[in-house]
């Protein structure tokens, strides 16, 4: 049985009910117990099935819950339900068989970050994990990640991550790809993001009066200074990447409808794969598919075209089409 957030909340309503000896819970006073419970906590008011409950009980006796002490006692043709021992609960009792399996699940994740700058404290803790919940071995790496752990810049990533919890405005000396020399910048995280195996911190540039983007890698030195925080109003960064490949986001262009060809033998992949969560299918031939997008045009997107090389054709609009074009181009020219 999965323990997700409601399951949960359920487990413990039901075991509050089992270890009062002061009231006799019938099943539907159990159902009424848990709406209430997950009223109380999610403001969900679908109401808990009878037949839930039930498998609740079953869950909570077995082995992959908590092994339960539970008695049924009949009152008439009604049956309540109390632990056998007043003084059990599933609050004192280690972890369950599925509990255990979702933290080892978590550990494998976690595992990730072994061998980053400043993630150094991972190592004592996933083995203090291991020992108090007897996961010994449970940290095996069978999930590869896509991750340098060579990158530039990883050994920032501590500090501004506690400066955005914290709101903490930052002096950043950043030097960027097309910089001689480096610049200071007065930056107020907000939100970092990976693409492409780097990192990018995006927050309020006091520079340029709006929202930037810095790759991690491009970051020479920075400190914590007292300054006020501005507060992020405005962007809901959840939303803010919607409308383009990648993390270059324009506040005023707007996205555009943007038509490819693609050839048969790559289809597959990119069906799988999409270039865009907008992508949708104009028309599918024997030989090839045309697909629809509709994103900002940016450096990333003309980078990702232009990666699938013969395979993709611009149709339109004429500007991607140049763009791709000129770029073929110069790598003809590297060649000749």
């Amino acid at each position: 049985m999965a323990t997700n957030k409601h399951a949960i909340i359920r487990y413990h309503a039901l075991d509050q009910c089992f270890s009062n000896p002061g009231k006799r819970y019938f099943i539907d006073d159990l159902i009424e117990v848990c709406n209430d419970a997950l009223y109380e906590y999610t403001g969900a008011s679908d109401g808990v099935k009878r037949r839930q409950i039930f498998e609740d009980i079953k869950f909570m006796e077995s082995e992959q819950g908590w092994s339960v002490p539970l008695e049924r006692f009949k009152d008439g043709k009604q049956v309540y339900y109390r632990y056998s021992d007043r003084n059990y609960s599933i609050k004192n009792q280690a972890v369950n068989e599925s509990e255990a399996k979702q933290l080892k699940e978590t550990l494998s994740i976690l595992t990730r970050f072994k061998g980053m700058p400043q993630f150094e404290w991972m190592e004592e803790m996933l083995i203090r994990i291991e020992s108090a919940f007897n996961l010994k071995g449970s940290t095996n790496i069978i999930v590869g990640f896509e991750h340098n752990q060579y990158l530039k810049g990883l050994n920032h990533f501590t500090e501004i991550f506690n400066s955005i919890q914290y709101k903490r405005v930052l002096k950043i000396e950043y030097k960027g790809f097309k910089q001689i020399k480096s610049t200071q910048v007065i930056f107020h995280p907000y939100f970092l993001k990976q693409y492409n195996s780097r990192w990018f911190l995006f927050g309020y540039n006091e520079d340029f009066n709006s929202i930037s983007n810095l790759a991690l890698d491009r970051i020479v030195s920075l400190k914590a200074i007292s300054k006020k925080y501005q507060e992020n109003n405005a962007i809901n960064f959840e939303e803010y990447f919607d409308d383009v490949v990648g993390v270059t986001v324009s506040e005023t262009v707007k996205p555009i409808k943007i038509q490819l060809e693609i050839v048969k033998s790559l289809w597959p992949y990119i069906e799988s794969k999409p270039i865009h969560g907008s992508q949708r299918i104009i028309s599918k031939k024997q030989t090839n598919v045309i697909i629809e997008l509709e994103v900002q045009i940016n450096y990333e997107l003309i980078t990702t075209i232009f990666a699938y090389g013969e395979g993709v054709k611009v149709l339109q609009p004429e500007e991607v089409r140049v763009g791709i074009m000129n770029k073929a181009k110069a790598l003809l020219n590297n060649y000749l």
